[in-house]
């Protein structure tokens, strides 16, 4: 990815406690630049996508809040 886009966002959505989760700039095909993000930005999406089906919900394209 070169340009950063901001109007979507790939949120990983609890499966235990509603209205928690993770959220990450994305495009609109869900890639998200790895290298754009914080170190610990970074760790969290790694963690979010191990975690599907056992503490997240399969992530969904959504568009971003602004």
């Amino acid at each position: 990815m070169n340009q950063p886009c901001n109007d979507f966002q790939l949120r990983f959505q609890s499966l235990f406690d509603p209205g928690r989760g993770f959220a990450f700039p994305c495009d609109e095909q869900g890639h998200v630049d790895l290298d754009a993000l914080s170190e610990k930005a970074r760790n969290n999406y790694l963690y979010a996508r191990a975690m599907i089906g056992r503490e997240v919900a399969t992530p969904a394209v959504c568009p971003a809040l602004h």
